[in-house]
């Protein structure tokens, strides 16, 4: 076993986006969608945590209603095989994006609008994931960054698609990584930033292909639908 690395504080997540934000517009539009994706995530963990106790606390030959379930900002989903960390899905969930600082084309310091490179885009996992460790940040809350694109992206995956990556598996290792890989599809870093129901993400996975799709369908089935319209209007932006 390696030595075990930090895990960051709210205030040292701060820290190191402000540190590697190119720009203050560039603070703006990845720490919003982190601090976006850790509020989905935690309301997800928090809605799963509620289906496990429910389930341990009713009789067992109670009727199992689990796809009725409404815990507030989350309805539907499964129980999970145990209880999740929510401390550390929204840790996760804070840091999951810091490397799309990496792959800016424009980042706000040329006077353009901010624009991402479509070219590197997909190194932005595996950059945040080797930025963190050379913070000194734990391997668990790195594989984060390493761990959410996609709907999981495998080596099968890398090498079909030819993939700027190494051949690996980029794909959650625990349910935590899972929840904030699966909160993340729901918020968009696009120009102006926006929000994702079900059905608008369906129809993106599909264009990767129908296991791609059937897989994001998977996701919903099990973690449940997040209020997306709520948190739309909260943080007044379009929700498609």
């Amino acid at each position: 076993m390696g030595r075990m690395g930090m895990i960051p504080t709210v205030e040292q997540i701060d820290e190191l986006h402000r540190k590697y934000a190119p720009s203050e517009a560039a603070y703006d539009l990845i720490h919003t969608h982190c601090v976006i994706v850790a509020t989905i995530a935690r309301q997800v963990a928090h809605h799963a945590n509620a289906l496990f106790m429910r389930r341990c606390t009713l009789p067992a030959d109670a009727p199992e209603r689990n796809g009725g379930f409404d815990s507030g900002a989350v309805k539907g989903g499964t129980v999970p095989p145990r209880l999740i960390d929510e401390h550390l899905a929204v840790i996760g969930g804070m840091l999951h994006d810091i490397g799309t600082y990496t792959v800016l084309k424009h980042d706000g310091t040329d006077g353009e609008p901010l624009k991402f490179s479509n070219k590197r885009y997909i190194l932005h996992g595996l950059n945040g994931y080797e930025l963190l460790l050379k913070e000194g940040v734990d391997e668990s809350i790195a594989q984060f960054a390493r761990n959410h694109t996609g709907v999981g992206l495998t080596c099968a995956a890398v090498l079909e698609q030819g993939l700027p990556l190494p051949p690996d598996d980029y794909v959650p290792v625990n349910l935590e990584q899972e929840v904030v890989m699966y909160a993340d599809k729901f918020h968009s870093k696009s120009v102006p930033p926006k929000f994702l129901t079900v059905d608008a993400y369906t129809a993106r996975a599909a264009r990767f292909g129908e296991s791609n799709r059937r897989e994001w369908l998977d996701l919903v089935a099990k973690w449940g639908v997040p209020d997306i319209p709520a948190l739309a209007a909260r943080y007044n932006m379009r929700l498609i």
